[in-house]
């Protein structure tokens, strides 16, 4: 029976494909206050500015490619069993092969009905403010904002508990719901942390490996040999 890796990744995983990060200095938070443009409030008073702000993203990714550490990711599944949680709302891992993969919060090429949450559909191009629904409510894009529930957290924590190696990627772990997933994993599971500014302290339960993704995920597959 194969092994089960569960990888965590967060906003580095996607950055060496060119993505921009929420949270660097150069990232897309800038020039916009994070609650006009990732909130049910800034929707609600300005929301032809979140559709553009989103728009713009949905545009980005397609101009991206999957790095070689999403590719490496998707060739574990030769040898283990492969679920990735990510926080990321790019479809990098899907493209990049990965079969198993969970967004905690939404995904950029989806969208859904404001009057109805349950309501979701594929989507690639841009979200017009007048773009309805069948039953003529405005579209949104299909993304966790600040103060709304995570759907998947419930799913993702179960996952974790039944992981024998927990890999977390470019995420600085400080980000709720999504960092508490550590703590859900059995004691004896092996834990491996891959940042390159890591936020996490090297001991006894995890092994850091200060690198960029793609650098660490190939130090991190001769671990796993």
């Amino acid at each position: 029976m194969k092994k089960h890796i569960v990888v965590l990744t967060g906003a580095g995983m996607s950055a060496e494909s060119g993505v921009k990060t929420f949270r660097d200095h150069d990232g897309l938070w800038e020039g916009h206050d994070v609650m006009n443009v990732a909130s049910p409030e800034g929707f609600r008073q300005n929301p032809e500015l979140v559709l553009d702000f989103y728009n713009q993203r949905r545009r980005q990714l397609k101009e991206v490619k999957p790095n070689q550490g999403h590719k490496d990711l998707a060739a574990l599944e030769h040898d283990f069993k492969v679920t990735i949680v990510t926080q990321n709302v790019d479809d990098l891992h899907e493209r990049a092969g990965s079969s198993d993969v969970v967004h905690l919060h939404g995904e950029l090429l989806k969208i859904r009905s404001i009057g109805n949450p349950q309501d979701i559909k594929f989507w690639t191009e841009d979200i017009n403010l007048g773009d309805v629904c069948d039953k003529g409510y405005q579209l949104r894009p299909h993304i966790v904002w600040f103060g709304e529930d995570v759907p998947e957290i419930e799913t993702a924590v179960k996952i974790c508990y039944a992981a024998d190696i927990l890999i977390i990627i470019g995420t600085s772990m400080q980000v709720y719901p999504a960092a508490s997933l550590i703590n859900y994993v059995q004691p004896d599971t092996e834990i491996y942390y891959i940042d390159p500014k890591p936020a996490i302290e090297n001991n006894s339960n995890i092994k850091v490996i200060a690198k960029t993704a793609t650098e660490g995920i190939k130090e991190l597959l001769t671990l796993l040999k």
